[in-house]
């Protein structure tokens, strides 16, 4: 799958769906991530995500729309940022998720502590779908 700027929220949203297979190839990732367990949104576009993680592993990944679904945190961007966020070699300004906030292309909110106790993880966790720049 190739990602690029012109991509729509279903094409992003395609490729966000790859995050749980991309994770279980990183067993570096999931090591990191042991103590981290958390249920939050991922906004892809118009396009809600709610995943659960847990030791690690994303055991549960679904997409929405969902009505009154509970989360602790939630980090949602537009088609824009998603796109170049994901490309291999991001511009500046396009390749954090702080930097996008910034640009207020990027909103994280609701509890944001687990989040930050676990920000390595959860960054590297949300640039996997980087990996699929270079397929077809």
């Amino acid at each position: 799958m190739s990602i690029d700027r012109q991509d729509d929220a279903a094409t992003l949203a395609l490729a966000f769906e790859q995050v749980p297979q991309l994770l279980e190839d990183d067993a570096d990732l999931i090591r990191r991530g042991a103590f981290f367990d958390a249920r939050f949104q991922v906004g892809v576009g118009s396009i809600p995500f709610d995943v659960k993680v847990e030791a690690g592993r994303i055991v549960f990944l679904e997409r929405g729309p969902f009505v009154m679904r509970s989360w602790t945190f939630a980090v949602r961007g537009t088609c824009e940022a998603w796109a170049r966020f994901w490309e291999p070699m991001p511009e500046p300004g396009w390749h954090d998720l702080f930097a996008l906030t910034k640009k207020g292309c990027m909103l994280l909110e609701g509890d944001l502590q687990p989040m930050m106790a676990n920000l390595q993880y959860l960054k590297d966790l949300l640039v996997l779908p980087r990996r699929l720049k270079g397929e077809r």
